[in-house]
């Protein structure tokens, strides 16, 4: 099959990590049993959890006062729990909702595909939010690691997603053009604002989302990364 025009001349794929190659809704899953009313309360804090995590990306990137994500994480779950347990939750559930952010599962697909980008000596990177210790454990635990050649994390410029200055890290460090580039993510702000870069943007639209109204927009939609490698062509 020929490659998809938009995805001809690519000689790198780039991926967000959180929602596109790790299951950030399966955190919480591998602690549902320690909430006190784990049908009334597990799934709402999940949801909340990951929504408040991304406000305070952007909330922190208006006021200009950054902090790492692995803080930015704790304080997002400490609004949750305390919004929907009333408190912070039993003694360790925070303690284990927090290390289980570091254990998410990968989704079935991605060492498939994965491993599929690399026997075409494709070049293959994660680009995150996520702090270089939280990217490291997740990577090590999934096995998604030994199958990247980078792992970027917005540490380097100190500001988060979609600040260009963060697409910018893939094309400086994989020394590869931006319309070269096909850059995966499942977040559709994420997706809208690489394109807008300059990147070629297949959105995983994993989750049924609409589109963005924003700037910018994917050159390809698909439901997982299965998906991929027939848009580089097989």
């Amino acid at each position: 099959m020929l490659a998809h025009p938009s995805f001809a001349r690519i000689e790198a794929c780039v991926f967000d990590a959180y929602g596109t190659l790790f299951d950030v809704h399966s955190a919480v899953a591998q602690c549902r049993g320690l909430f006190p009313d784990p049908e009334a309360q597990a799934d709402r804090t999940s949801e909340m959890w990951r929504m408040k995590q991304l406000q305070y990306t952007w909330l922190r990137g208006l006021q200009n006062r950054h902090a790492d994500f692995w803080q930015v994480t704790g304080d997002a779950l400490d609004f949750c729990l305390e919004s929907v347990l009333g408190n912070l939750g039993p003694a360790g559930l925070r303690d284990a909702l927090m290390n289980s952010y570091l254990t998410l599962h990968a989704y079935p697909e991605v060492l498939g595909v994965l491993e599929k980008l690399k026997a075409r000596g494709l070049k293959t990177a994660i680009l995150s939010n996520g702090s270089p210790m939280m990217l490291e454990k997740v990577c090590e635990s999934s096995g998604v690691g030994s199958l990247m050649d980078a792992v970027l994390s917005v540490e380097e410029v100190g500001v988060y997603k979609p600040h260009p200055s963060v697409y910018q890290l893939a094309v400086d460090r994989l020394g590869v053009h931006a319309d070269q580039i096909s850059f995966q993510s499942s977040n559709a702000w994420d997706a809208t604002a690489a394109s807008a870069f300059g990147f070629k943007v297949a959105w995983c639209n994993r989750f049924g989302q609409a589109r963005e109204r924003l700037p910018g927009a994917p050159d390809a939609e698909i439901r997982t990364l299965d998906e991929l490698p027939s848009l580089l062509g097989d």
